[in-house]
């Protein structure tokens, strides 16, 4: 039996970012950051803008295509940069799995795992992403004061190709 990725696996993100929806800049009046996680279309319509702090954490979230699991990659602000920091795996299917030296396995403590330590920069702080349809529901993940968020590509997006990337408020801003 396999199985789904539980809240107390969604809880151990930590300390996240902001709520956020459609075409709206994600943000709590207040709130320090100093980086924006956008979504944009290939068009350049921003989809989702989600204020980042230095230290706090977002996850994709979907569900994989053949074993229809769900997986995590979940990606760090440091200092200003974005870095892949660890995945969730229920197990080892099709295009899953750790990498000779990126990462270390760990149990999930049921039944599945986290490679952890993977600490990788994404270059360019941006990377594109074929949005799934929406069984494959990729979605945005981020945590603010113990409430989770999520924002659905795959209800906006399904079968297009989208820019994920972490920005300075004032590039955002610049951009269309």
């Amino acid at each position: 039996m396999r199985l789904k990725v539980s809240l107390r696996a969604l809880l151990a993100l930590g300390a996240m970012a902001m709520s956020g929806g459609h075409g709206a800049l994600a943000q709590v009046a207040g709130a320090p950051f100093d980086r924006l996680l956008e979504a944009r279309t290939s068009e350049g319509e921003r989809l989702v803008a989600i204020p980042i702090a230095a230290g706090e954490r977002w996850c994709v979230k979907w569900n994989h295509s053949v074993e229809h699991f769900t997986v995590l990659d979940c990606y760090r602000n440091v200092e200003g940069a974005m870095q892949l920091e660890r995945s969730h795996q229920p197990d080892f299917a099709a295009g899953l799995g750790p990498t000779l030296g990126r990462g270390v396995q760990r149990s999930d403590g049921e039944g599945g795992y986290w490679i952890e330590e993977i600490d990788e920069p994404v270059p360019g702080n941006r990377y594109f992403l074929r949005v799934g349809a929406p069984g494959v529901d990729h979605r945005l993940v981020w945590q603010k004061a113990g409430e989770i968020s999520e924002f659905n590509l795959s209800a906006y997006v399904p079968g297009q190709r989208v820019t994920l990337q972490l920005v300075a408020p004032t590039t955002a801003s610049e951009s269309p």
